[in-house]
């Protein structure tokens, strides 16, 4: 008998008819059992379980968000070296009423431990991508950062892409909580600070907290949840040190594998200033006061 406790009514009725249907992806195996594993601010979550032993993972959300995290994880994951790293690939996303959707992945065994085979598999990860990848900065569609809007688009200039795609977005929203939008010329200073810098594009996860990161039962790294972008690789080493999680086997063994330009630790202030406002603007609390923080320190070093 199929458990489905917890489960909004439309799902009751998609998983049943979905799994049946999709005799390509599970080779005619039956839906057994579907344990609710909660979820975090915006989606819920589901272990299945198969008739022929699989397990799979599913999350329940809009089909605009989940649509933004299956193009994402499609793209890591033909990025990534799987010997260190594994990124799920999207197995399906079964759309429902009420602009609801259901993405469906591997499921993953995550365990404690070694950081390593992480670390140096985000390096390989972003080398590879950047060698491959468009040679400009941005993303093609709209998409999110957790509950927050990621505006779509490119820039050829990695200062205004980070600066326009990323920073001013939230600074607009930010002002509704009383945040003084910066001056005009503070902008165009940090944008030609970044100009200099002018790094390679890269494809990165876009949301790295401790969260959105594992180590898998085999040894390897595992990466969740991305809020992807072709961007300046640091991105992603910045928020690393935002909320913690991160072994120094980690940071090692990525810069083993690819080490950061020079001044990458000057940077971190620059790029988290995007995090601290998305949450901010979502959360509200604690995290006002750090944006005020953070940029009456940036305006000091770059005025």
């Amino acid at each position: 008998m199929l458990a489905v406790q917890g489960l909004v009514p439309w799902m009751r009725a998609e998983l049943e008819q979905i799994f049946r249907q999709k005799s390509s992806l599970m080779g005619g195996a039956r839906l057994e059992d579907c344990r609710s594993l909660g979820g975090g601010c915006s989606q819920s979550a589901w272990q299945l379980q198969f008739s022929d032993g699989r397990v799979l993972f599913a999350k329940q959300g809009t089909e605009a968000m989940l649509e933004a995290e299956r193009l994402g994880l499609q793209a890591l994951n033909a990025a990534a070296d799987s010997r260190d790293l594994m990124v799920p690939k999207p197995l399906a996303l079964l759309r429902a009423e009420a602009s609801q959707a259901l993405l469906v992945l591997p499921w993953l065994d995550q365990t404690g431990g070694d950081q390593e085979a992480l670390g140096r598999g985000l390096a390989k990860l972003h080398r590879h991508s950047m060698q491959r990848g468009p040679g400009r900065y941005g993303w093609s569609s709209d998409g999110y950062i957790g509950l927050g809007p990621q505006p779509g688009g490119w820039r050829d200039s990695w200062g205004e892409a980070y600066v326009q795609l990323r920073l001013c977005p939230q600074l607009r929203l930010a002002k509704a909580w009383g945040l003084e939008f910066p001056s005009k010329a503070w902008l165009e200073v940090l944008t030609q600070v970044l100009e200099e810098h002018s790094p390679a594009p890269s494809l990165v996860h876009g949301d790295l907290w401790g969260g959105n990161a594992a180590v898998l039962a085999d040894g390897r790294g595992a990466l969740i949840d991305p809020a992807s972008w072709w961007a300046d690789r640091e991105v992603d080493l910045a928020m690393t040190h935002l909320f913690g999680g991160f072994s120094q086997g980690f940071y090692s063994a990525y810069e083993q594998e690819w080490p950061l330009a020079f001044g990458a630790s000057d940077r971190i202030e620059v790029y988290n200033l995007y995090h601290l406002l998305n949450h901010a603007n979502l959360f509200g609390g604690g995290y006002r006061q750090q944006c005020r923080q953070s940029i009456r320190l940036l305006k000091q070093r770059f005025d």
